[in-house]
């Protein structure tokens, strides 16, 4: 079987004359009449989600100044590739000469060229090649089976939780024939392919056939559907492709496409980004990032990413396949920001060698968590049922299942979702290096049982105001944590329910202690 990995890389030869650089504003004049209408910012579906879940709306979401870019257009010796509203900057390659000089206009706060971002203080090695339903349901996953079952998602799938009302923007190399493949039929049908953008040569078709096809399989793992042969993680959510990565060299101009991509994404409602891509090694060692580099605010990427989970998006990214080299075995960027991102096991759940390790250079636990990331089953441009590796894999299965999560209470926030995603690992209370928190079991809670049952049950978790439980024991004593740890109930002898409607909404801990057992649950309070 063709094995595919993350992110190929092709060595330049050419010479490095142009400068990449950043070209700050000073201020966004139109921004005060643009906030008294919100809702032109956005679509009406991202404004209800703003809305639900109370996500701040601000002088981030007004555009660039469209007069200020029309400045720059006006003078020659560089081009715009890219703008950005959340740093109210654009994206500029050209003569560093020629970019200097826009500091001088009153519009214009600072420029920042890309190769003062890294840390850099040692020499950065060559770069080498990486893999760059009211029902029932009961599926016969087929070849899927092995990385759906790993997460214990078909229990979700069977409670008809399969991400439908949910929307997933994937940033990608490209997605030749996503329109026409058998395989994406029942997405089309479904009119769950909401459209896409190739921002990369500004086009609206990010199908075409000249483009790599590392997204098509991406795709294919969250939204592909073949009966009793093939069933993605989330078959029935919605989906937005975005075309950010150029396969064919690496240049630091793909992250300006990323964040311009993300910013796309959050005007039009999506709930979750899967980004099967990672920056470290550029074709010109000038804009290279070192291990210290991935401390989660460094690259423009990594910035981006921490701007789309402030504004509500749930960013979920592959951690990276350098895990087996001596350099640079950490995750990548936009890994190394406050994501959720996804490093790789084998089908028996064993860590895969190549998986990017953590922690972060400021500490932080990475990665988050993993999924199958070894002889995943994919489907190619061809539609053609294929074996591929790498963390760029791992990460849409897990998106997709947590879209499926999701569509369990809509109104939780992307933080939540995320923690909670964290805390149903099988390693959260022993996180390591290279599996993080472990692997997610989604069957937790997901469906509640019938009393007198031989174990503990919570019933409408979420909660608002009584969490009701049965059990085999008549009463239990129970504590509840916030996430800090600290105690904020302690009650004796309860036997059906607890009153939480004074808690605040968030993440709890619940402890149920009987003669016989202790038993801990995850409690969301609405």
């Amino acid at each position: 079987m063709k094995k595919i990995f993350l992110f190929v890389f092709f060595i330049s030869s050419r010479a490095f004359a142009q400068e990449h650089a950043l070209v700050y504003f000073t201020d966004k004049p139109n921004a005060a009449e643009a906030l008294e209408t919100p809702a032109s910012l956005f679509s009406e579906r991202a404004y209800e989600r703003k809305l639900l879940r109370g996500t701040t709306i601000d002088i981030l979401d007004v555009p660039v100044h469209e007069p200020f870019i029309s400045d720059l257009k006006e003078r020659s010796g560089f081009e715009i590739k890219a703008k950005s509203k959340w740093f109210n900057c654009v994206y500029v390659i050209g003569e560093r000469n020629a970019i200097e000089v826009l500091e001088s206009i009153d519009h214009v706060a600072n420029v920042q060229f890309l190769e003062e971002l890294s840390n850099r203080s040692q020499s950065i090695p060559q770069k080498s090649n990486e893999n760059k339903l009211e029902n029932e349901i009961d599926y016969n996953y087929g070849s899927t089976s092995n990385q759906v079952r790993m997460l214990n998602l078909q229990n979700l799938h069977k409670q008809n939780l399969t991400g439908n009302g949910m929307i997933i923007a994937v940033m990608d190399s490209g997605f030749p024939n996503v329109n026409s493949l058998l395989s994406f039929q029942n997405l089309r049908n479904n009119n769950n392919l909401l459209g896409g953008y190739d921002f990369t040569n500004r086009s609206e078709d990010y199908s075409a056939n000249t483009l790599d096809n590392h997204g098509t399989l991406v795709l294919s793992t969250m939204a592909a559907f073949r009966e009793n042969l093939y069933v993605g993680t989330a078959p029935d959510a919605a989906y937005y492709l975005f075309v950010t990565e150029v396969a064919a060299n690496e240049t630091p101009v793909e992250e300006a496409y990323w964040v311009e991509a993300a910013e796309r994404a959050d005007s039009l409602g999506v709930d979750i980004i899967n980004t099967s891509l990672g920056y470290t090694l550029y074709d010109n060692p000038a804009y290279c990032y070192t291990p210290e580099d991935m401390d989660g605010q460094t690259s423009f990427i990594s910035r981006g990413a921490n701007m789309a989970m402030q504004k509500g998006l749930l960013v979920v990214t592959a951690a990276g396949n350098r895990g087996d080299e001596n350099y640079f075995n950490i995750i990548s960027a936009p890994a190394d920001a406050n994501v959720l991102a996804i490093g790789g096991v084998d089908p028996s759940g064993n860590y895969a060698p190549f998986s990017s390790i953590g922690p972060t250079a400021d500490g932080r636990i990475k990665p988050d968590v993993v999924a199958q990331a070894i002889e995943v089953a994919a489907i190619n441009e061809d539609d053609k049922l294929v074996g591929v590796n790498g963390t760029s894999f791992s990460s849409p299965i897990m998106a997709g299942a947590i879209a499926c999560f999701w569509q369990l209470n809509p109104e939780w926030t992307n933080f939540e979702v995320m923690q909670l995603i964290r805390d149903i690992g099988h390693l959260s209370n022993s996180t390591n290096n290279f599996l993080g928190y472990g692997i997610p079991d989604f069957s937790t809670n997901a469906n509640p049982v019938a009393p007198n049952s031989s174990k503990l049950i919570l019933y409408q978790n979420p909660v608002e105001d009584f969490l009701k439980f049965a059990g085999p024991e008549t009463n239990y004593n129970i504590q509840i944590f916030n996430t800090a740890g600290k105690m904020v109930l302690s009650e004796r002898s309860v036997s059906s329910e607890i009153n939480l409607s004074g808690f605040s909404r968030g993440i709890y801990i619940a402890m149920f202690e009987s003669e016989n057992t202790t038993e801990k649950f995850l409690i969301i309070k609405k």
